[in-house]
């Protein structure tokens, strides 16, 4: 991966962590409550942490939203998802958004590629794109 790669991955990712934390710092209870909330969900219940997190994705697949696209592949990365489950979720993610998803699916397959050849770090935490 090129240099350019690691820095927009590194910039993603760090971007990510310092926003969520300035957000957090405010005492706003509905936007803590819905941050607890998403950390909840994706805890293992009578769904594990891996089918939830798949379900992430092809949701964030439809709704087209790259940076929860990027926050999920790398999710499902670090919850041992491999590259053919990888390729079916996508495909349901496309079936069910159309060809629309198409450029959606370009950038999450990059960003998978970068993960699993070093270049990027899954965000730490879960709090949603």
């Amino acid at each position: 991966m090129s240099g350019a790669d690691k820095d927009r991955v590194a910039e993603f990712t760090e971007f990510r962590q310092r926003m969520n934390q300035r957000i957090l710092a405010e005492p706003n209870q509905v936007v803590r409550r819905f941050f607890a909330l998403d950390t909840q969900t994706y805890q293992a219940g009578a769904l594990d942490v891996k089918t939830k997190e798949l379900l992430g994705l092809v949701a964030s697949l439809v709704l087209r939203c790259d940076d929860c696209i990027s926050y999920h592949v790398a999710q499902c990365k670090d919850a041992g998802v491999s590259r053919e489950e990888f390729f079916e979720t996508f495909s349901v993610g496309l079936v069910v958004g159309g060809s629309i998803v198409i450029p959606h699916l370009r950038r999450a397959v990059d960003f998978l590629d970068q993960l699993e050849s070093g270049a990027a770090e899954a965000p730490a935490g879960h709090d949603h794109g």
